[in-house]
C-alpha cells in the first residue's frame, strides 16, 4: 500500500547563530511555498544571537526544535527528519535564498522521475559566481588524488581529472550526478526510509557525500537541477583557505573511505587523505604567509636599498656616515616606516595610498622623536630622515601605481573606494533604507527601474546596489545577480521591515552583514589599533602598579586582569557577556574589564544600550583612552 503524506514538502533548516541570514532565508522560503503544501522545521543548535526570539516573534507557525547544545549538522537534521511528514524532505542551509518558483519546479521534476532519490540545485554566491560544489563526483581514491595534487584545478573541464566537481558537465544543464550538496538537498522520504538518515559520525562536512552515495547504493538516482538557482552566501569556496577547514573536511573523507571502500581501497584512500591534510595545511599556511609577507618584504628591500643609495649624496659632499649608522640606523628607519605603514592599514585589502602616506608620516614623527633623545654620537642628520621619508613616499607611489595597472584584478588602488549606494525602492521604504545607510556614506541615490538598474548605477557612479524585497521578488533579485556576475557592482538585499542588509562582495568572502554600521569596531584597522592600545597601556599600568596598587581593593584581581589584557584574552573596554548576548546588534569582541558606560554617574538600561551602540559605531583609540582615564579604578573587577 502506497504511503500517504500530510505534506508535499518538509523543509529542515539547521541554525547556529546566523539570525539575520535565517530571517531572510525564511522570508524567501515562505514566498516560495504559496502553492506548495509544506511544513518548515527549524532545528536551533543552542544559538545565543537572538535567533530563537526572532523565530518566535516573526515565524510562530514553524516547528521549532531548540537544542541545549550544538549537536552538529547531521544530528540536528535527523531530529527534523524524524518528525517530518512530507513526501519530500529538503535539507536547506540558513544562509540561502530561494526563488518563488523553486520548490514547484524541483517537486515537479522529482515527481516525473519515479527512480529519483535526491536532487541538488544550481547554487551561486552573493556576487553571482557559480559554486562548483553544486555537483560533484564520487571521491574515489583516484578522484581524491586528482583533487589533492591539483590536477583537477589544472584541468577543470577534463572528464578524467575534473571528476570531483564534474567540470565537464555544464552548470546550465540537468544531469545525473553522484554527490549533492547539503546546502540544498531535496530527498524522497521513501529513499530516506530505505537507506537511513544522515550518519551522525560526521559532525560537519562529509555527511552529504555519505548520504548521496547511500541513496545511489539503495537503487535511486541523484540529480543536478539547473532550471532554477539559489543564492548560497557561505559556499565551501569561502572556507578553503582555512587550515581548520582542511583538517575537518579531509578527516570526514577518511571516515567516508573506511565506511564504504574495501579494505585495500580504504587504506589507500586514508593514506592519500592524510598526505592531503598535511600538504593542504602546509600550502594554506604557506599561501597565507606569501600573500601577507611577500609585498612587505619586497617593499622593505627596495626601501633599504634606496636609503643606502641616498648615502652617496653625503659621500659626494665628502661627508662620511658613521659605520654604526649604516649598520643599524638605516635598517631601523626602514623597519619603522614599514611597521607604521602596516599599522595604519597600508597593507590592508583596500590598498589605499593615503594609508601608506599616513604610515610614512607617523613613522617619520616616531624616528624624529627617537632621534631627539639619542646620544649626540648617534645624531647624524635630520635632513637624511626627511629625504629618506620622501624616498619612501615616492617608492610607495610609483610601486602601487605600477601594480594598479599591471595586475589590476589582484591589486586595485580603489581611487574611488567610497561606497556609493543606489537603492531600488520607493516612498517610505527608500527613506527607511536611506536612514540605515546614511551612517556609512552620505551618497545614496534612488534607482528608478529594476531592469535598468545596472545602467542607472553606472551613469550615477554607484558601486553598490541595494535591492529591496518589498519592491522586487527574490526570483528577480537572484536572476539579476546571476546575470551580472562579472560586473564591478556589488549587491546587498534589504528585507522588508528589517534593520540589516545582507550581501557578498566576492566568491572569496562569506556573506556580509550591515547592521546600523556596527562593522566599524571590528574592521581590520580598528582591531589592530584596539589591540595595540590594550598591549601598550596594559604594560604601562603594570609598570606603574607599585604606586597604583594601593588604589585597588582587589589587588590580585587587577593583576590578573592586566596580564589577561596584555596577552590578548581580554580587553580594557568591551561589552559584558550578558550585554552582548542580549543585543544582537553589537559585534562580537573580547570581553572588557571596563564598559563604554563606565564613568557615567547615572546608568539606566537605556543609557547603557545607547553607550554600547555609540562605542561600536564610533570607535577610536581616543575613546578607549577616555574610558580608561575615567574608570581605571574599576580595573580590579
Amino acid at each position: 500500500m502506497k504511503e500517504t503524506f500530510t505534506y508535499q514538502l518538509s523543509i529542515i533548516i539547521v541554525n547556529y547563530n546566523v539570525e539575520h541570514f535565517l530571517d531572510q532565508c525564511l522570508a524567501s522560503v515562505y514566498l516560495a511555498l504559496e502553492k506548495v503544501k509544506a511544513e518548515v522545521i527549524v532545528v536551533d543548535n543552542n544559538s545565543i544571537d537572538g535567533s530563537l526570539k526572532m523565530l518566535k516573534k516573526k515565524y510562530p507557525e514553524i516547528t521549532l526544535i531548540a537544542n541545549k547544545d550544538n549537536s552538529g549538522f547531521s544530528k540536528a537534521n535527523n531530529q527534523g527528519i524524524s518528525i517530518s511528514k512530507g513526501k519530500y524532505v529538503l535539507l536547506l542551509n540558513p544562509d540561502t535564498l530561494v526563488k518563488e518558483d523553486t520548490f514547484i519546479k524541483v517537486i515537479d521534476f522529482m515527481d516525473a522521475r519515479e527512480n529519483a532519490g535526491a536532487l541538488g540545485i544550481r547554487m551561486i554566491d552573493g556576487k553571482g559566481q557559480f559554486l562548483p560544489e553544486s555537483k560533484r563526483g564520487l571521491p574515489t581514491p583516484f578522484v581524491a588524488f586528482y583533487k589533492i595534487f591539483g590536477l583537477s584545478t589544472i584541468f577543470p573541464k577534463s572528464k578524467k581529472f575534473g571528476q570531483y566537481h564534474l567540470g565537464h558537465l555544464s552548470e546550465f544543464e540537468n544531469n545525473e550526478v553522484d554527490i549533492l550538496s547539503g546546502a540544498f538537498m531535496l530527498i524522497k522520504k521513501e529513499a530516506l526510509d530505505k537507506v537511513g538518515l544522515l550518519d551522525e559520525t560526521f559532525f560537519m562536512y562529509g555527511e552529504d557525500i555519505d548520504l548521496s552515495y547511500r541513496i545511489q547504493q539503495g537503487g535511486y538516482t541523484n540529480h543536478y537541477f539547473a532550471e532554477s538557482e539559489i543564492i548560497h552566501y557561505k559556499g565551501e569556496s569561502t572556507k578553503k583557505s582555512s587550515v581548520n577547514y582542511v583538517f575537518v573536511f579531509y578527516n570526514a573523507m577518511i571516515i567516508f573511505a573506511k565506511k564504504h571502500f574495501s579494505g585495500k581501497n580504504a587504506k589507500l584512500f586514508s593514506i592519500l587523505i592524510k598526505l592531503a591534510i598535511y600538504l593542504r595545511a602546509f600550502l594554506a599556511i604557506l599561501v597565507r604567509f606569501i600573500k601577507g609577507a611577500f609585498l612587505p618584504l619586497i617593499d622593505f628591500a627596495y626601501i633599504i636599498v634606496g636609503l643606502y643609495i641616498l648615502t652617496n649624496y653625503w659621500k659626494m659632499s665628502s661627508i662620511e656616515f658613521p659605520i654604526e649608522l649604516i649598520k643599524y640606523s638605516i635598517p631601523l628607519y626602514g623597519v619603522t616606516w614599514m611597521l607604521s605603514s602596516i599599522f595604519n592599514g597600508g597593507y590592508d585589502k583596500n590598498n589605499k595610498l593615503s594609508k601608506l602616506f599616513k604610515g610614512v608620516f607617523w613613522g617619520t614623527i616616531i624616528i624624529l622623536l627617537t632621534y631627539a633623545i639619542l646620544p649626540k654620537s648617534w645624531q647624524f642628520s635630520r635632513l637624511f630622515i626627511f629625504i629618506g621619508a620622501v624616498w619612501v613616499l615616492t617608492y610607495y607611489f610609483m610601486s602601487r601605481l605600477f601594480l594598479h595597472f599591471a595586475v589590476r584584478k589582484q591589486f586595485n588602488l580603489n581611487f574611488n573606494d567610497k561606497k556609493n549606494f543606489g537603492v531600488y525602492a520607493v516612498g517610505e521604504e527608500f527613506e527607511r533604507i536611506k536612514n540605515l545607510l546614511i551612517q556609512i556614506n552620505p551618497k545614496i541615490g534612488k534607482i528608478n527601474s529594476f531592469s535598468e538598474a545596472p545602467k542607472e548605477a553606472e551613469l550615477a557612479q554607484f558601486n553598490e546596489l541595494i535591492l529591496c524585497t518589498k519592491q522586487s521578488s527574490f526570483r528577480e533579485i537572484i536572476q539579476l545577480i546571476d546575470t551580472l556576475k562579472n560586473s564591478q557592482l556589488t549587491y546587498k538585499i534589504a528585507s522588508e521591515n528589517s534593520e540589516y542588509l545582507i550581501g557578498s562582495d566576492s566568491i572569496d568572502t562569506a556573506g556580509d552583514l550591515y547592521i546600523l554600521n556596527m562593522n566599524k569596531l571590528v574592521n581590520i584597522e580598528n582591531k589592530r589599533k584596539k589591540r595595540l592600545f590594550d598591549v601598550l597601556f596594559a604594560w604601562i599600568v603594570i609598570l606603574l602598579l607599585p604606586v597604583l596598587i594601593f588604589f585597588f581593593k582587589n589587588k590580585k584581581r587587577v593583576l590578573q586582569n592586566l596580564f589577561s589584557i596584555a596577552f590578548g584574552s581580554k580587553s580594557f573596554v568591551g561589552f559584558s557577556d550578558e550585554t552582548t548576548k542580549k543585543d544582537v546588534r553589537l559585534p562580537k569582541i573580547k570581553t572588557g574589564i571596563l564598559t563604554p558606560s563606565d564613568g557615567l554617574e547615572l546608568k539606566t538600561s537605556e543609557i547603557i544600550e545607547k553607550m554600547n551602540l555609540l562605542y561600536a559605531r564610533n570607535y577610536s583609540m581616543r575613546r578607549d583612552f577616555s574610558i580608561l582615564l575615567k574608570a581605571w579604578k574599576k580595573l580590579d573587577r
